[in-house]
């Protein structure tokens, strides 16, 4: 509802579900945050079964000299206040963190930068780059990725088009991070140091890891940094509230191919399961959570 911008999916489309589901009998109680104002053994006792399916929401964050810096924020906090104070004011109650006239940096090139980019030029900002660690992908397929492969070409999407028509230019800086934050004397951000990044190949293991190049430092004007950088699994509160075990990727553990936890009556689905994906993962593990839960409540199933 609040973390994807409203040009990205309109909320009347959202309202419109919801009413569905309300129709086909569901209850959805609000403000209930499971494992502080409500207690899952309540729900335990209350319910047959219950499915956690409560996304990765923890942000991947970045520790560089001065990260504490004044106007440094993960990007849904930034994504979420814009939308709340748009819903709830058309932005009047200026309830929002706003990037009017800051020279902006997302530090992140999957989908959740591309918003913070959209939304940071619809605020009017006086610049906005986004710096991706990776390497640029090339614009058409290579010969090892021939159909019927996932096509690793670059995408453009609507942050980065609308950027290039306001300024001109491609906001995406390839294989390049954040090495510094730099603050004023009351602590606010006024710079960021930038480094470029270099492949390099572990010989022993084989795998590949994005190196500093030495000497690239440079100083960029900076008022806002937006992190996105990814999320790293589930809340760990919700967690230990119903005694869930996590595997090594911060998701909740489960057996191979199943969707029940070490916790009798507990199942899980989507993201906290699987780690951070695609809706599509979200809807497709939601009805297979569902199969699973009708089995094990009725002995068997007639869900497809």
């Amino acid at each position: 509802m609040y973390g994807i911008p409203n040009m990205k999916l309109e909320k009347h489309v959202i309202d419109r579900k919801v009413e569905i589901m309300k129709a086909e009998g569901i209850e959805f109680l609000t403000n209930a945050d499971v494992g502080k104002n409500q207690k899952a053994k309540d729900l335990l006792k209350e319910y047959d079964r219950i499915i956690l399916a409560c996304g990765a929401s923890n942000p991947r964050d970045l520790n560089v000299p001065g990260r504490d810096a004044q106007g440094i924020y993960f990007a849904v906090d930034f994504l979420k206040s814009t939308t709340k104070s748009l819903l709830n004011s058309d932005l009047q109650d200026n309830q929002y963190l706003s990037a009017k006239g800051k020279h902006v940096i997302v530090i992140g090139g999957g989908d959740t930068g591309n918003d913070c980019v959209g939304t940071s030029l619809r605020h009017g900002c006086a610049s906005v780059t986004q710096l991706e660690m990776m390497p640029k992908l090339p614009e058409t397929r290579t010969e090892d990725n021939s159909w019927p492969e996932w096509p690793k070409v670059l995408k453009t999407d609507y942050g980065q088009e609308e950027a290039i028509s306001v300024f001109g230019k491609d906001p995406r800086v390839y294989q390049t991070t954040v090495k510094e934050f730099i603050k004023d004397k009351s602590g606010k951000l006024v710079k960021a140091v930038l480094m470029s990044l270099e492949a390099k190949k572990d010989e022993k293991t084989g795998r590949v890891s994005m190196e500093p190049v030495a000497g690239s430092e440079k100083e960029v004007p900076a008022d806002l940094v937006l992190i996105a950088a990814g999320f790293l699994g589930a809340q760990n509160y919700v967690a230990d509230a119903f005694g869930v075990k996590l595997n090594g990727r911060s998701n909740v553990e489960t057996e191979a191919g199943k969707y029940k936890t070490n916790v009798d009556k507990v199942f899980v689905a989507g993201d906290m399961h699987r780690g951070q994906s695609l809706v599509v993962w979200a809807i497709r593990e939601g009805r297979e959570v569902a199969k699973e839960v009708d089995i094990s409540l009725m002995g068997y199933t007639n869900l497809i």
